[in-house]
């Protein structure tokens, strides 16, 4: 249950959804079976290394967490998505992401960031810039770029920490950071560092954000663009029987292609007979989760590591009422995710559980999980939002400032920019305006909104 300070602020009342329709691979982007299926035979080819391997597992322990197949598909050392595609963005890549499309994504966040920092008294020194899973590191850079005419707020960084998993990436975004012919360093610590062309700040590689400096006296400005979609998700379907949890197991011979020219599934989800640990443990979380549980059908995704994150987050935010945390990601507003697994691959949707290895996996995130775990996890901050990336860009003056560019602008670079604008506002059904959503994390202060969520700049 949420605190009874009752801090956080959403743009609807939120509220479980239950599944209204049977489950049928027309009705989701899976389909579920009845029972544990008997693993198939081991066939004489395998579209993926990582899918032999993950047959193979399965044989032996039998159907495996979605969230294990998920950890695997992406970040496997035999294969996954991220440890193999060294640039998986752009035109050239599987999907395109806020940032590439428009420099003026990260122009807007980095003025949250400076208006944000005003609001706090523009502490002088102990900022860190922190960012979770930077991409090719573009985001970063618009960001960088925008501060840096606020010469106060730039001389108050210390540091620049990057939570990036992938070498290949690290080295992608050194590059755009530092220079094209920077090396990155290796600390004892197995943290990287080099020196920003920004301000020569320093900048700081990890793997994970657990070895990132924390403290009182530390103000973290933290983004997570697209990076909380990514991290592996648990299903559970309601039963007469209790929670049961929804597991991969190699799929049936008939088993069909998600789109035309796409390849067939090679796994698909089991319903488990019996109570799994997850089953007796994740939809005990929450109240919202607990409340479908008599409902027969009903079914939520958990992800564990998605709430791990958050509680670190607003611990070090809290820790000096310090600093503030921008979240955006794809979900919905005011329901519980279900059936949201997706794969992406050459722009296009395909089944999460064909070619493993080649295949970005991710999910929706629950952002109500996320807010709801951020203030058990401190009683020093605030939850604002979620609110849709449309309105949130468009508060934060984004047409004002693409006005403001296109003076300077040709009328092919006019058009190229109003192209990006306009994809990353529309707000109509199924826009990226309206999918993706921000929530903001920032110190207790009374319920005061912050710029972008209904309040107005210091």
């Amino acid at each position: 249950m949420l605190p009874q300070r009752q801090l956080l602020r959403f743009a609807a009342p939120l509220r479980p959804r239950k599944l209204l329709v049977p489950i049928t691979p027309s009705a989701c982007r899976y389909s579920i079976a009845g029972l544990p299926a008997t693993p198939a035979p081991e066939s004489k080819t395998f579209s993926t290394p990582l899918a032999k391997q993950l047959t193979e597992a399965i044989k032996t322990t039998g159907p495996i967490p979605l969230a294990a197949y998920m950890r695997q598909c992406l970040t496997s050392s035999s294969g996954g998505y991220y440890t193999t595609h060294a640039d998986p963005f752009g035109r050239r890549g599987d999907f395109i992401t806020s940032p590439e499309i428009s420099q003026l994504f990260g122009e807007m966040l980095g003025v949250w960031l400076v208006t944000e920092w005003m609001a706090q008294g523009r502490p002088k020194s102990g900022v860190d810039l922190i960012e979770l899973g930077p991409g090719r590191g573009t985001l970063m850079d618009d960001v960088l770029r925008t501060i840096s005419s606020f010469r106060a707020l730039t001389t108050a960084i210390e540091s620049i920490h990057l939570v990036e998993a992938s070498p290949t990436l690290r080295q992608t975004q050194a590059s755009l950071l530092c220079g094209p012919s920077t090396e990155l360093s290796e600390l004892p610590s197995g943290v990287f560092t080099a020196v920003s062309k920004h301000a020569n700040i320093p900048v700081h590689w990890h793997s994970s954000l657990s070895t990132v400096p924390a403290g009182p006296s530390r103000t973290p400005f933290i983004l997570a663009h697209e990076f909380f979609d990514a991290l592996p998700i648990h299903a559970f379907e309601s039963t007469a029987q209790g929670w049961r949890e929804l597991l991969v197991s190699p799929a049936p011979p008939t088993a069909k292609p998600l789109v035309i020219g796409g390849a067939a599934p090679e796994f698909a989800l089991t319903r488990a007979t019996q109570p799994t640990p997850h089953a007796l443990l994740l939809p005990e979380l929450s109240q919202r989760y607990r409340a479908l549980k008599k409902s027969a059908g009903s079914i939520i995704e958990v992800s564990p590591e998605s709430l791990t994150v958050v509680e670190d987050i607003a611990k070090r935010i809290g820790a000096g009422s310090s600093g503030a945390a921008l979240i955006v990601d794809y979900g919905p507003l005011d329901t519980v995710p279900v059936n949201s697994l997706r794969g992406i691959r050459a722009h296009r949707i395909v089944s999460p559980f064909e070619r493993p290895g080649e295949v970005d996996v991710s999910a929706d995130v629950d952002f109500h999980a996320l807010a709801e775990r951020a203030l058990v996890a401190s009683e020093r901050v605030e939850v604002h939002g979620p609110v849709e990336q449309g309105a949130f860009l468009l508060t934060m003056g984004m047409r004002e400032r693409m006005e403001q560019l296109g003076k300077k602008m040709n009328d092919e670079e006019k058009k190229r920019m109003d192209t990006g604008f306009n994809r990353l506002v529309e707000r109509g059904p199924g826009t990226m305006g309206k999918i993706y959503k921000v929530l903001a994390i920032v110190p207790e202060r009374g319920g005061k909104r912050p710029v972008g969520f209904g309040g107005m700049a210091a």
